[in-house]
């Protein structure tokens, strides 16, 4: 509960209308998109300056209240829901496109700007922003970087953290820091930007974001093989990165999402295949035509019965909404779905999907499995009901086994969901204890009263 001369005063700092009290608003900022128990916060804020916000985290620290960031709350690991008791700061209202810099190729933007606006903004000036999570039509690029957010592109182009050029953001006092610089080589002072990239808001507040913009690629082609059989399917992922090619995306679905996706979408796809590849290559047309043929000729080396090439921007917009549709798709099937992004060396792909198919097998669940198979960032999702006990039990063994098989075989806990609540307590299986207690030091010098974001990745 909220001593009423601290409501006042946040009422005073941010405007009336900008601090939710009420149960009903406070309700609609308990959950994210992980499969987690609720938490209500105690106060929601959202700032409309960065002053206001500046002064928002000095009250919260001052006192001793947690306090969480919210951007569209799309987080799948638990990491945007808040601490009983405590405070949750929205960014939805800074959402301020700075700056797009023609010359020098670069932006400056607030954390709440929703990324897919602000990459069409980008490409109306004949430039690219390449990072496209699965969520980018709603999520915010303050979540992108707290959490360093991939997509399907990241195999050719990287991950969020790639395109971070400078940081602005308030410490645990309320005070600015910053961290980076508009231009292209920076080495002042500490690398304090690539600690916050990914840091999923245990370490600071994010003010201003400077990111990297490329030109835009020349020309680009996407095709879609088909395969009779899912170790044809994933051994081609395997041998195309092997052979020396780097698409821009190498994304696998599984039969059951197939049917799944067609079901919803209605685009075209093949229900009687066991697996497809959906592939595509950018850059001078020259090279791109090489490189489609190259892949095309692979493809049926492998064993794929049919590749069908993309000839319009049509068709290749065609295919690649049927691929973002993969887990609003899956979503309908049952009333829970958790999606998992356990993600494995890339020459493994192969071992991590037939792990995945014995898992569900072993633990009779539906799972459909798609993913960036490219970047050996696989999505298993598992379709059942939390309601059922006896089956979410199952769920967990599963989810366990997933993670354990991944890290067997050399691979991550997250290739880009983050850690948050979720995945906590199965870190140090990844990284060891003295990883963790490094990390904590850390924390607990950069935050001495825990309020920033308290219990996600390293817990405590």
């Amino acid at each position: 509960m909220i001593e009423k001369t601290l409501l006042s005063e946040f009422q005073r700092v941010l405007g009336r209308e900008n601090v939710f009290h009420e149960e009903a608003d406070r309700l609609s900022y308990s959950y994210d998109a992980a499969v987690l128990d609720q938490v209500l916060p105690a106060l929601a804020l959202r700032p409309l300056s960065s002053e206001a916000l500046g002064q928002a985290i000095r009250l919260c620290n001052e006192n001793s209240l947690p306090l969480t960031v919210r951007g569209a709350g799309t987080n799948l690991s638990g990491g945007t829901i808040p601490n009983e008791g405590g405070v949750v700061i929205l960014t939805t209202a800074l959402n301020r496109i700075v700056e797009i810099n023609e010359g020098d190729l670069y932006a400056i933007v607030q954390p709440g700007v929703v990324t897919a606006k602000f990459a069409a903004e980008v490409e109306a000036k004949g430039l690219f922003y390449p990072p496209d999570p699965g969520s980018q039509a709603v999520s915010t690029i303050g979540g992108n970087v707290a959490e360093n957010a991939g997509g399907l592109r990241g195999l050719r182009y990287g991950v969020t953290r790639d395109y971070v050029m400078g940081l602005e953001f308030f410490d645990s006092n309320g005070e600015l820091v910053k961290a980076g610089a508009r231009t292209v080589k920076c080495v002042t002072g500490y690398n304090l930007g690539g600690l916050l990239v990914g840091s999923e808001g245990t370490l600071g507040v994010f003010n201003r974001i400077i990111l990297k913009l490329i030109p835009m690629p020349a020309a680009k082609k996407a095709m879609m093989a088909i395969f009779d059989d899912v170790p044809k399917a994933s051994e081609t992922v395997a041998a195309i990165i092997a052979n020396r090619i780097v698409p821009v995306t190498l994304e696998f679905m599984d039969n059951f999402t197939i049917r799944a996706v067609e079901d919803f979408s209605h685009v075209g796809l093949p229900t009687d295949a066991a697996a497809l590849l959906l592939i595509e290559v950018d850059g001078h047309p020259v090279q791109v035509a090489d490189d489609a043929l190259r892949v095309e000729e692979l493809c049926r080396r492998m064993g794929a019965m049919e590749v069908r090439v993309a000839e319009t921007a049509q068709e290749r917009d065609k295919v690649w909404e049927a691929r973002r549709a993969a887990l609003s798709a899956l979503s309908r099937i049952r009333p829970t779905t958790v999606l998992e992004d356990a993600t494995v060396p890339r020459s493994k792909i192969p071992e991590m999907i037939a792990g995945i198919e014995g898992i569900a097998r072993k633990f009779d669940l539906k799972i459909g499995t798609f993913g960036h198979a490219g970047d050996g960032n696989l999505h298993p999702t598992i379709l059942t009901d939390r309601r059922n006990a006896e089956e979410w039990a199952r769920v967990e063994h599963a989810i366990d086994s997933i993670f354990e098989k991944a890290l067997e075989l050399g691979g991550t806990l997250s290739g880009e969901h983050g850690i948050g609540t979720a995945k906590s307590r199965f870190l140090e299986k990844e990284v060891g204890r003295g990883t963790i207690a490094y990390s904590r030091r850390i924390k607990a010098a950069l935050d001495p009263k825990n309020i920033l974001n308290p219990g996600k990745i390293i817990g405590g």
